[in-house]
């Protein structure tokens, strides 16, 4: 998707591998200044080797005191993704409180942070902008031993509707993009098992998995101006699973 984000600033979490990698690589394409956050400092050094100019910053979003000192003064932001997420495969009886507590504070806790950082700074300035929480379809059907991560994922989606109608007075939009499994490393391991892969490709219209540039393309849809009457929307990027 050719778009013009030049003069713009993008914060994309999760920035070192899958979605978020590439989130950053398109952003960087199309012009924009972006930060990019992630917990593993090698990603972001092999980031910035092919992004030169990036504002890389390492952090385990998990800690809410050292996201706070990492991004509290990250300075002024247009367009924000929260893709940071750990996908802790338990069947449900054996989930712990660690592995609960992990699910919930990286893949919920610390979108809400970063998004308040982000859109306090968006009002104080008094702009518009653009934040894009990436969910799962997981957030409206189930998988197994995914109950921890399924229950982040379907919270996200009210945390999505809360945001846009609080942040839309000032002209934030805010939607999340709930794709099918995509064939990142994260997406490999959900896939695993082939027998319940090929049950779970044929429940789909399209007999498919996404792609990462599916779901990236979808990102940058609704950051940019084209999507300009969306808000509080959950995009789903599934080939049809929620249809059947």
């Amino acid at each position: 998707m050719q778009l013009n984000f030049s003069g713009l600033r993008a914060l994309v979490t999760g920035a070192g591998k899958g979605i978020g990698r590439d989130t950053v690589k398109a952003l960087y394409a199309s012009g924009a200044r972006v930060v990019a956050v992630s917990r593993t400092n090698a990603d972001l050094v092999s980031l910035s080797k092919e992004c030169p100019g990036i504002e890389p910053v390492c952090v385990d979003l998990g800690d809410w005191k050292a996201t706070e000192k990492a991004l509290g003064g990250v300075g002024p932001v247009d367009l924000l993704v929260n893709n940071a997420a750990v996908a802790l495969m338990r069947p449900f009886l054996e989930v712990t409180k660690e592995d609960f507590d992990r699910s919930f504070s990286v893949n919920l806790r610390s979108a809400f942070q970063v998004s308040q950082i982000v859109a306090r700074g968006m009002i104080n300035r008094g702009v518009p902008g653009s934040i894009v929480n990436v969910s799962s379809m997981v957030a409206h059907v189930t998988f197994p031993n995914l109950a921890a991560y399924s229950t982040t994922k379907g919270a996200m989606t009210m945390l999505t509707k809360s945001m846009a109608m609080e942040l839309g007075p000032y002209k934030i939009r805010v939607n999340s993009v709930n794709p099918t499994v995509v064939l990142t490393a994260m997406g490999q391991k959900v896939s695993a098992d082939l027998e319940f892969s090929q049950k779970l490709k044929e429940r789909h219209p399209l007999r498919k998995f996404a792609e990462v540039e599916n779901v990236v393309d979808t990102i940058l849809f609704l950051l940019s101006d084209r999507s300009s009457m969306t808000t509080g929307s959950t995009v789903p990027v599934d080939g049809g699973f929620l249809a059947t």
